[in-house]
């Protein structure tokens, strides 16, 4: 057990008295796994308010959990959330309520000798928003694998290639890279489809004066990367160089107002202020961004009506668009991370318009 993952358990014991708790029962597979490093499909894990923890896996990850867990108590059965309900013994007991189905909270709720757990959500991801070196260090390689997989595959992005076979490229040239596996399903879209935010690779081809949009990332040791970039095929109209400088402006604006104390709404206006001045506000329809780690979506979330500020360490995305229907779109997002001084970015790939 590495003292980073103590550490973390700390905190979240910290967490507990003020949630009028005394432990918590963890059951969310990638809780887990940040709380234990235990990559499992069956783990539970018990964190008390007095520092104690115990984790319970079945027989297929027992032996890995012992050798990895060796400071906290390791317990056998398939039956984890219902061995963990009953080993808290008579306290408050929480549970991940955004995460245990009502069936099983019902089934173990008989176990928990203090009466009824506690349904409450968001509090190992709380502890998770704020990544320590190491995380941000595995984050930082994620995002190098991608930069070198868009890299490498740029050339090969032409009249008459599809979107589907970009999108395989750039899987391929990740996993030939070290990724694990792509963080998320990868994003193609060539000439009008690029109004879609998210749309699915297709066999259009690409065609002269596309716009091509790729959203993209690797996944390194369970930790994502996200990283969007638009490129033009062939010589670019007026409109298409006029939308590009304004979405790279806007994103420009959006990575120079991250800090530590930045709200999340404050952090969406940069960009999307700009956006609307240049009468495309109805053509931005989603937030600036969200933080990211061992899942491709965590908190925070950065939008109009998003609440919070942002921390010290907290790596974020900043993805502004604009999405014309009929027409295309182009959208540009960067992984950074916040810092004391000035945002650290992890992805490194131009943001300006690369004319292939």
């Amino acid at each position: 057990m590495s003292a980073n993952h103590h550490e973390r358990r700390r905190r979240l014991s910290g967490l507990l008295p003020p949630a009028g708790v005394e432990a918590i029962l963890v059951t969310k597979p990638v809780n887990v796994r940040y709380l234990t490093g235990l990559v499992s499909s069956n783990a539970a894990l018990l964190v008390t308010a007095a520092g104690g923890a115990a984790l319970a896996t079945d027989l297929r990850y027992f032996e890995a959990a012992r050798k990895m867990c060796a400071d906290i108590e390791v317990i056998e059965g398939r039956d984890t959330a219902g061995v963990l309900a009953r080993r808290a013994g008579p306290v408050r007991l929480a549970v991940e309520g955004h995460h245990l189905p009502v069936a099983e909270f019902r089934r173990i709720a008989p176990e928990a000798e203090a009466g009824e757990p506690l349904p409450l959500s968001g509090l190992v991801e709380e502890v998770r928003t704020v990544k320590d070196e190491a995380e941000i260090d595995l984050l930082r390689t994620a995002c190098a694998i991608t930069d070198q997989a868009l890299a490498d595959v740029l050339a090969a992005i032409r009249p008459g290639v599809t979107e589907r076979a970009i999108a395989r490229m750039l899987q391929g040239r990740m996993l030939e890279l070290g990724a694990e596996k792509a963080a998320f399903d990868t994003i193609v879209a060539a000439g009008p489809n690029g109004a879609v935010p998210h749309h699915s690779p297709t066999d259009r081809p690409v065609a002269p004066g596309d716009f091509v949009t790729m959203d993209f990332g690797a996944l390194h040791a369970g930790y994502h990367a996200d990283m969007t970039r638009t490129v033009m095929v062939g010589p670019p109209a007026d409109w298409q160089r006029e939308l590009y400088e304004l979405v790279r402006t806007a994103q420009r604006a959006g990575r120079d107002a991250v800090r530590p104390g930045a709200t999340a709404h404050d952090l969406d206006a940069a960009a999307r202020d700009l956006i609307t001045e240049a009468g495309h506000g109805e053509h931005f329809g989603h937030g600036l961004g969200h933080g990211i780690g061992l899942e491709i979506h965590e908190v925070p979330f950065l939008g109009p009506d998003k609440p919070g500020r942002i921390e010290d360490r907290v790596p974020i995305t900043v993805e502004p668009g604009v999405y014309l229907p009929g027409r295309g779109g182009v959208r540009i997002e960067d992984t950074l991370v916040t810092r004391v001084d000035r945002p650290e970015l992890l992805t490194q790939t131009t943001r300006e318009l690369l004319i292939l």
